[in-house]
C-alpha cells in the first residue's frame, strides 16, 4: 500500500530536489528489484562503504555476514549506518558534455542496526535474504545447521529515515544547444541473464529448476 513518508533534513533531495520520491511503495520496488546494498559506517574514524547482499521484511532491511566481519561487529556496537541501493537503467547522451546523464533509481536509508537474537526471526532473515536473490532456492537447499547460524551475525535496520531519487526520460539540453548537430537520447541499460552452467560434480540426472532457468530479477 502506498504511504508518503515526509523526508527528515538528512534524506530530503536536495540537489535535482524534483528527483527526491518519498513514497514507501517506490522505495520498496526499487529494494526488492536490487542485488546489493553499500552499507556506509565509520570505525576508528575512517569511513567505510562495503557491498553486501540484503533482505527486507516489512519496514525492515536485513543484512548478514560472519560474526567476524568488521562491518558487522562495528554496527552491533550501534555505530550509524547509510545504506544504499542504486538501480541503473540507462545512459543519457545530451548534446553537450555538461548535460549528459544517467537515468536511474536509487535509495538511501539511514538509522541503527541492531543484532537479531531471536533464533526464529534469524532464520526468517536469513530465508528473506536468500529468497531476495533467487525465489525457490531455500527449499531446495540444505538449511543452516547450529555452526553456520552461529558463526553467523545478522543485523536489522528499521527502515525509518529514508529517501529514494529517480531519473528517467531523454536528455535535457539547454534550448541553444538543441541545433547543435550530434545525436542524442537514452542508451537503455538492463540486466542480461545466461544460461545456468552446470556444477562439474553435479550429481547424474539433476536439471536445472525452472526458478534457474527462467530467473529475472523484475518482479
Amino acid at each position: 500500500m502506498s504511504e508518503t513518508y515526509t523526508p527528515t533534513a538528512r534524506t530530503r533531495v536536495a540537489r535535482e530536489a524534483d528527483r527526491g520520491v518519498y513514497d514507501r511503495a517506490a522505495a520498496y520496488e526499487i529494494l526488492d528489484e536490487g542485488f546489493i546494498c553499500h552499507v556506509g559506517f565509520v570505525a576508528d574514524g575512517q569511513p567505510f562503504v562495503i557491498p553486501t547482499g540484503y533482505g527486507r521484511i516489512g519496514d525492515n532491511l536485513y543484512i548478514h555476514g560472519s560474526a567476524a566481519s568488521r562491518m558487522l561487529r562495528n554496527l552491533d556496537r550501534g555505530v550509524a549506518v547509510c545504506v544504499t541501493v542504486t538501480l541503473l537503467d540507462g545512459l543519457v547522451l545530451a548534446r553537450s558534455i555538461f548535460n549528459h546523464s544517467m537515468n536511474y533509481r536509487s535509495v538511501v536509508v539511514l538509522g541503527t542496526a541492531v543484532a537479531v537474537n531471536d533464533p526464529a526471526e534469524k532464520l526468517e532473515a536469513l530465508h528473506r535474504l536468500s529468497e531476495h536473490i533467487l525465489p525457490g532456492r531455500w527449499a531446495e537447499s540444505r538449511q543452516p545447521n547450529e555452526r553456520e547460524l552461529k558463526a553467523t551475525l545478522v543485523m536489522r535496520l528499521p527502515i525509518a529515515e529514508f529517501s529514494a531519487k529517480v531519473r528517467q526520460g531523454p536528455p535535457i539540453d539547454d534550448e541553444e544547444d538543441y541545433a547543435f548537430p550530434t545525436w542524442a537520447g537514452v542508451i537503455p541499460l538492463r540486466m542480461v541473464v545466461g544460461n545456468p552452467i552446470d556444477d562439474p560434480r553435479l550429481m547424474p540426472g539433476q536439471e536445472v529448476p525452472k526458478y534457474a532457468r527462467e530467473y529475472s530479477r523484475k518482479r
